[in-house]
């Protein structure tokens, strides 16, 4: 039976919304496996815009669900509209749209809470027994709507190839189970259906965080 998989986004671009690599990766690997795919994001306001050649915040306003359009070819749909039955997993790429559009880990972190549409996803899915796929920085809000889950996001110690390892202490803090894992390995909380992977957590080639995406994908349709 093919496999019908939910994909959210958080804008386009790594600073404000969805890291375009990632979630190329995740259609490509569910292209391959043969999955049919939605996109949906919230129609909401970006925290803010970044202006990417210099990391710097602008004062323009963009939307989410349009930004999200340019990454989906304009077949995306808006989140409020997302049925969990209709689907058999769920798998949210990473960026700071994350922690910035889907969420206020960015200025909160472990005090942060989800958009409230988001928590209304993860948990419709969670309580139907579907996997989620998470990457990246995904994987905090699986930490947020899923006390003591296992999860991880690389790895635990700061270091030049890890430069985002502090993620790790406070989502230990938060009571999660961190599980250490280089950027080509995913871990999987078989209980709770969670398929995590680091993704871009790690200073990595484009190449492994690819590869890493595609194991995360194949365990997540594996549990479907």
């Amino acid at each position: 039976m093919v496999k019908r998989v939910a994909v959210l986004l958080s804008g386009c671009g790594v600073y404000d919304g969805t890291e375009i690599h990632e979630a190329s990766a995740v259609l490509v690997h569910l292209s391959r496996a043969g999955a049919e795919v939605k996109m949906f994001a919230p129609d909401v306001d970006q925290m803010h815009v970044v202006n990417h050649c210099e990391g710097k915040p602008t004062e323009e306003k963009r939307n989410v669900l349009q930004e999200s359009a340019r990454i989906a070819r304009g077949d995306v749909a808006d989140l409020a509209k997302l049925d969990a039955a209709a689907f058999d997993a769920a798998i949210i790429p990473g960026g700071f749209g994350v922690a910035k559009n889907l969420s206020d880990w960015a200025v909160k972190e472990k005090t942060s809470t989800i958009q409230p549409q988001v928590e209304k996803l993860l948990k419709a899915f969670h309580r139907a027994g579907k996997p989620l796929g998470l990457c990246c920085i995904s994987p905090v809000l699986a930490a947020k709507a899923f006390p003591g889950c296992e999860i991880t996001v690389g790895h635990d110690k700061e270091c030049e190839r890890w430069p985002y390892a502090k993620t790790a202490g406070s989502l230990k803090e938060m009571g999660c189970k961190h599980v250490n894992k280089d950027v080509g390995e995913v871990h999987v909380d078989i209980k709770n259906k969670l398929v995590t992977t680091s993704a871009f957590m790690c200073k990595a080639r484009v190449h492994e965080v690819f590869d890493g995406i595609g194991l995360m994908v194949k365990e997540v349709l594996k549990l479907a």
